[in-house]
């Protein structure tokens, strides 16, 4: 062991000198340190001073004070402080004095305190502990008391273990390292017999994770050397273990609680979805509302919507030629093709109806007849499946209408329903219903066209006026043909001034000039059914001679 001395307890690279420096001037203090041979090793004054005092270290006399009358104040550090190295040199390795160690344990709860998960506080825990302790490798292994078995939450690159025997020799390994104790294993050939420890290994020291009597692991270290631990090493160990022991503890508990969280948020989610596909989110978005959970029954709002109807023609007689099972599949199949084009263009199916759709737009009458195009086109791909697999084709009906509409929650405590009541509901319904009477696959309101923006991007043309079965008053309509083929969309519109001259003569009562000009159409394009309604319609009202009060309204005399 070196000399000790008040040169060397004084050198520069030595937290004494400011230590002294600092207890002198909080004590106002002159002072000049002189070794036995009368050299100065450290002052803060270059003045003579009339008083000096012993530096005694183990009853010698080792140096002099010189100062005022405060001088012997320092003089009685200097002896605390010789005697205190004198102790930690003693020590040596083993035993770090009482300034390292809070600086140890503060820079560590530092670390600890900025650090979230139990695998890297093991890792933040394991690396201190080898910085420490001077090993050749380490690990912190955690006991998972769920699944009982041991787990390796960090570990030195190099690895003293084999890490497939932990479990395999849990038995042995809970007896000797999870005890809940500190120790430096002087015997470790019973872990060597089992296979868990190399043969190079000499020495193992290890503290256990615990908290109060629940233990949650262990810290181990590990050297090539025998003897390797003292008593410091294990009392740092141990220091480090019990600060280490709360950090982990709270974040598994932190760990378990996050998990248990995203369960029940899963579980809440799957609800979520699940009621969503009962009870659309848009449905209850409109109504206020984030979850269904929220809904009372009486709930209602009124909005300017626009309500779609789609609606399988001949649907019956397809049907006649399936079994239940069949047409139960044939529907699923329709809608499943459906219902995304729908929420695509920002709209929610409100029902399905059998072999019809009821959807609600909220946003514009637009988004509708963007939709309506998107189903009539999915319509061709889902005709060509059917005609590979020999199965006649289908044609659908789309028609749309514009209004008020109250969404609501109705029933009673025990059964609610979402609905809607409005006259819109029944209009739209009944435009739809025109499609199979002008032969058209989507027809639109007045009061839809009207809050559509971009006219521009679709085609459209004007069918004049029609009065629905049980309404007063009629409503205009207009047919979208953007929907149709190539080729007939074409045709559509080389022959729309003279299909638009067929409408305007039709309101205005010239049925003769109507015909005409239908008759014109036809002659292009001959399969153009919406023309042959009207011309077939003209013609009846010029054989039955035409009434006096005969409009140019389409009277349903049907739904």
């Amino acid at each position: 062991m070196a000399k000790i001395n008040l040169k060397n307890i004084l050198s520069k690279d030595n937290d004494n000198r400011d230590i002294v420096n600092s207890f002198a001037q909080q004590m106002n203090a002159d002072f000049s340190i002189e070794d036995n041979n009368r050299k100065i090793i450290f002052s803060n004054s270059g003045q003579i001073f009339a008083f000096q005092y012993p530096v005694i270290y183990e009853n010698e006399k080792i140096g002099l004070v010189k100062g005022n009358e405060k001088g012997a104040f320092i003089a009685d550090l200097l002896t605390h402080l010789l005697n205190k190295e004198s102790e930690r040199k003693k020590l040596g390795s083993e035993v770090l004095n009482l300034y390292q160690e809070i600086n140890l344990i503060f820079n560590f709860s530092e670390k600890l305190a900025q650090t979230i998960g139990a695998k890297a506080i093991s890792k933040i825990t394991l690396e201190e502990a080898s910085h420490v302790i001077q090993s050749d490798c380490g690990v912190v292994v955690l006991w998972d008391e769920e699944k009982k078995s041991l787990e390796v939450a960090a570990s030195t690159d190099h690895l003293f273990f084999v890490e497939e025997k932990i479990n395999s020799e849990l038995p042995l390994l809970l007896n000797i390292i999870l005890n809940g104790q500190s120790e430096i294993i002087s015997d470790i050939s019973p872990l060597q017999k089992a296979g868990i420890v190399l043969p190079e290994i000499k020495s193992v020291v290890y503290s256990a994770l615990k908290v109060n009597h629940r233990i949650m692991g262990a810290i181990i270290l590990a050297s090539n050397d025998t003897d390797k631990y003292t008593a410091g090493s294990l009392k740092l160990l141990t220091t480090l273990a019990l600060q280490s022991s709360s950090a982990i503890e709270s974040s598994l508990l932190y760990e378990k609680s996050i998990r248990e969280a995203e369960e029940r948020e899963a579980a809440m989610r799957r609800i979520f979805d699940a009621t969503g596909k009962f009870v659309p989110y848009q449905f209850l978005k409109s109504l206020g509302h984030e979850l269904i959970t929220d809904v009372k029954l009486g709930d209602q709002v009124e909005k300017i919507v626009t309500v779609l109807f789609t609606d399988i023609r001949n649907y019956t007689s397809i049907s006649e030629m399936m079994t239940p099972e069949e047409t139960f599949g044939f529907i699923c199949l329709f809608n499943a093709s459906m219902g995304p084009i729908i929420r695509k263009n920002n709209g929610f199916i409100n029902q399905y109806l059998g072999d019809s759709i009821m959807a609600i737009f909220t946003s514009n009458a637009g988004d509708a007849l963007k939709a309506a195009i998107e189903i009539q086109k999915e319509m061709h791909g889902f005709n060509n499946i059917r005609k590979e697999k020999n199965k006649p084709t289908i044609q659908i009906g789309v028609g749309m209408h514009t209004g008020p509409l109250i969404m609501g929650i109705t029933g009673d405590y025990d059964r609610m329903d979402a609905c809607t009541i409005s006259d819109t509901v029944n209009t739209a319904s009944r435009v739809e219903s025109l499609t199979k009477h002008y032969k058209a696959s989507i027809l639109l309101s007045e009061a839809s066209l009207q809050q559509i923006q971009q006219t521009d991007d679709f085609h459209l043309r004007n069918l004049g006026l029609v009065q629905l079965k049980g309404k007063l008053s009629s409503i205009n309509i207009h047919e979208c043909f953007s929907c149709d083929e190539e080729n007939e969309l074409q045709k559509k519109l080389e022959t729309l001034p003279a299909f638009n001259d067929g409408v305007s003569f039709y309101l205005n009562k010239s049925f003769i000039d109507a015909n005409n000009s239908f008759k014109k159409v036809i002659e292009s394009d001959p399969d153009d059914r919406t023309a042959k309604f009207f011309y077939n319609n003209t013609r009846q009202i010029i054989e039955s001679g035409v009434p006096g009060n005969k409009s140019g309204i389409v009277e349903m005399k049907e739904k």
